[in-house]
C-alpha cells in the first residue's frame, strides 16, 4: 500500500502599497469630564523693585471754628445794624472778620451757629441771624422789667464764599442789646460739623 505524500502549500503575503494622502479631519468628539485641580506650584522668584511713582497731593484737613464776644451795648437805629464784636475767643484761620462782623465760608459743609445775648429791661431785643443777606432765624425778647439771657442756634449748609452774620432790627420800637465794658454778655459762635467732601 502506497501512502500519498502531503501537499505542501505556500502562503503569499501581499506587499504594502504606497502611503496614501491624509484624510479629512473628523468631527470633534464630546468633551471629557473635568479633571481634578493640580497641586499649587512653587513660588516664583521675587520681581525687581518698581520705579517710584508720582508725588501725591498733600493730605488736607478741613476745620473751621470761631467764637467772638461783644462788651458794648447796641441800640436800634432807623436801619439794620450789623452786630460787631470786640473780643476774639477763637478764630481759626481768621474765617471770622472782626472788622465786618461776618463769618466767611472757606470750607463748604454743615455748620452749627449759636448766638447768646443779654436783653435790656424795659426794651425789646430783636436780632436776625443772616445768611447772604437773608434772615435765617430770629432772636426775640419782649419788653420786661427784668433783663435776661436769651439764645438762638441753627445748623446751616454753606457753600464756599457764603457769609453769615448777626444784625439788630431797625428801630420801629425801642430795641437794644445790653452789655458793659467789664463783662461779655453777647457771644456769637460757629463751627464746621461735616465737610461737604466727606462721605
Amino acid at each position: 500500500m502506497v501512502l500519498a505524500s502531503p501537499v505542501q502549500t505556500t502562503s503569499v503575503l501581499p506587499c504594502p502599497g504606497e502611503k496614501g494622502d491624509k484624510g479629512e479631519r473628523g468631527l470633534q468628539g464630546k468633551f471629557g469630564k473635568a479633571g481634578s485641580a493640580g497641586s499649587r506650584g512653587h513660588t516664583g522668584p521675587k520681581g525687581q523693585k518698581g520705579s517710584i511713582g508720582a508725588t501725591g497731593e498733600p493730605c488736607k484737613s478741613h476745620y473751621a471754628a470761631f467764637s467772638v464776644g461783644r462788651k458794648k451795648p447796641l441800640h436800634s437805629n432807623d436801619y439794620y445794624q450789623t452786630l460787631l464784636f470786640d473780643t476774639e475767643f477763637v478764630n481759626l484761620y481768621g474765617h471770622f472778620n472782626m472788622f465786618t462782623g461776618k463769618f466767611y465760608c472757606y470750607v463748604p459743609g454743615i455748620y452749627y451757629f449759636a448766638l447768646n445775648v443779654h436783653t435790656w429791661n424795659q426794651k425789646e431785643t430783636y436780632l436776625h441771624m443772616v445768611k447772604n443777606g437773608v434772615e435765617v432765624v430770629i432772636l426775640y425778647a419782649q419788653q420786661s422789667d427784668r433783663s435776661i439771657m436769651q439764645s438762638q442756634s441753627v445748623m446751616l449748609e454753606l457753600q464756599e464764599q457764603d457769609e453769615v452774620w448777626v444784625r439788630l432790627f431797625k428801630g420801629e420800637r425801642e430795641n437794644a442789646v445790653f452789655s458793659d465794658e467789664y463783662d461779655t454778655y453777647v457771644t456769637f459762635s460757629g463751627y464746621l460739623i461735616k465737610h461737604s467732601g466727606e462721605p
